[in-house]
């Protein structure tokens, strides 16, 4: 090398006898095995704690919320809203059915307090009309009870849930009003 100034000279050399300070040490086996099992344990509690308590994808099974919802559509769970603010009528939400623990799509009609009561085929919520454009134009909303008209009240945190293909859905009608803690959480379509 050749230098024009002696203050280039002396950098120079200072440069090339420098000890290299960036490696202090090497890292061992047993610290990459360690940082790389540290980081999977943090990447599957992150997966595990988003998917049970912020979003989870669901998959709908059978006809019961058709025309809205298809069998074997898959759509998002929204686990946390209901950590906010409390469910409200026409929120479609994945349930666990209380007759036999599996996990459903139903449509709420009524919160609690709310009474509900089924007259020639139609839904009325605390004496109104339920208005339910989701529904196939002509679709009626039967129940299995031979008495037209009869009074059914939510108690405090109960929800009154019923499925949009009112033909085909097993829901409040034949179970009652479910509790607040059977609602796993929202779909988002």
């Amino acid at each position: 090398m050749q230098y024009s100034d002696p203050e280039s000279f002396a950098l120079g050399e200072q440069l090339l006898h420098r000890p290299n300070r960036s490696r202090r040490g090497s890292v061992s086996y047993f610290q990459v095995i360690w940082q790389a099992a540290a980081f999977t344990a943090l990447a599957i509690l992150s997966y595990w704690m988003i998917s049970h308590f912020v979003l989870q994808t669901v998959q709908v099974v059978g006809p019961s919320m058709s025309p809205t919802l298809h069998n074997s559509d898959h759509y998002f769970l929204n686990r946390w809203l209901y950590h906010v603010h409390p469910p409200k009528r026409s929120d479609i939400v994945v349930v666990k059915d209380p007759t036999d623990g599996t996990f459903v799509v139903k449509r709420i009609i009524a919160t609690p307090g709310e009474s509900i009561v089924f007259r020639h085929g139609r839904v009325f919520v605390n004496g109104r009309e339920l208005d339910e454009p989701y529904l196939t134009p002509g679709m009626h909303t039967f129940t299995d009870s031979k008495e037209d008209g009869e009074l059914i009240t939510c108690g405090k945190d109960q929800f009154f849930l019923l499925g949009d293909n009112r033909m085909n859905s097993a829901d409040s009608r034949i179970y009652g009003p479910v509790p607040r803690q059977n609602i796993l959480g929202m779909i988002v379509r």
